[in-house]
């Protein structure tokens, strides 16, 4: 790599020499919309070697320079890192030996694409409950954020276990519907924070699991019930994988006393 890099520097020594124009580094940046620290950074690392007057060991460039940056740029455009637009820089022409360079960035960038779609999600309904409730616990906004995160990885889960249709209605609702949603999920955590630590047949517990009940069934459908009534079946490993996705809000105390009122208010409703 170094010896290609000298002979790089030498073959731009000789076409400096034999130019008809010469820039400086101030001249190339206005040229191209590049700053000069980014000109001397990659002259430093040998993207663009510049020629340097032997006498005052100031930059020079000439028109091959310019033509350089443009590919450069274009490159960087596409997402290239300056490592492959290094390598790249060594075909004067594009033919088909680019072809699997070009589909592996193309994937790439959609990849990146899908993250961005993802962050701007959370972000939008992050900032939206926010509007609605002014102020929320931190770890109850992380987990719905991490739970936006993770959505792709909770749809192939539950795929092994529901039909596709039932997973695109889980997860595929109408911003106002998930909106409302998430108040609910935060209402709903709120409650169950202050009341722990009560006796779980105490009223106000118990109207919590009934609230709590009436909105899983809103979110699934009553139409759907009988079909999720499968995942009752999954293994605890599988469980714990399910959890892994979906952080909880609540600690293991508050977690075992929720389970507890909630186990006690199916029996009493003969609901077990």
């Amino acid at each position: 790599m170094m010896e290609s890099c000298h002979i790089h520097i030498k073959e731009r020594e000789m076409n400096m020499n034999n130019s008809s124009k010469h820039y400086t580094v101030g001249e190339l940046a206005k040229i191209t919309g590049l700053s000069i620290r980014t000109l001397h950074y990659y002259d430093e690392i040998g993207l663009l070697a510049a020629y340097k007057d032997p006498q005052s060991g100031h930059r020079h460039y000439g028109d091959d320079d310019i033509v350089a940056l443009q590919k450069i740029i274009t490159m960087k455009f596409l997402g290239y890192s300056l490592e492959d637009i290094q390598a790249l820089l060594q075909h004067p022409r594009f033919d088909t030996s680019l072809l699997e360079s070009f589909r592996a960035q193309k994937e790439a960038l959609e990849q990146q694409r899908r993250r961005i779609d993802i962050a701007i999600k959370a972000i939008t309904r992050a900032a939206t409950l926010l509007e609605n409730k002014k102020e929320v616990d931190s770890q109850t906004m992380i987990g719905i954020i991490q739970s936006i995160q993770t959505e792709d990885e909770q749809r192939e889960w539950l795929q092994q276990f529901l039909e596709p249709a039932l997973v695109h209605e889980l997860f595929d609702k109408p911003f106002e519907e998930q909106e409302q949603l998430d108040k609910q999920y935060v209402k709903m955590v709120n409650e169950v924070k202050r009341l722990f630590g009560r006796p779980i047949d105490d009223p106000e517990v118990q109207a919590l699991i009934a609230e709590q009940l009436k909105i899983s069934l809103n979110y699934v459908g009553t139409e759907n019930v009988q079909d999720l009534t499968v995942l009752s079946e999954i293994n605890e490993e599988q469980l714990k994988e399910l959890e892994a996705m979906m952080p909880s809000p609540f600690t293991p105390e508050e977690e075992q006393w929720l389970h507890q009122a909630n186990d006690f208010f199916m029996r009493k409703n003969g609901m077990l």
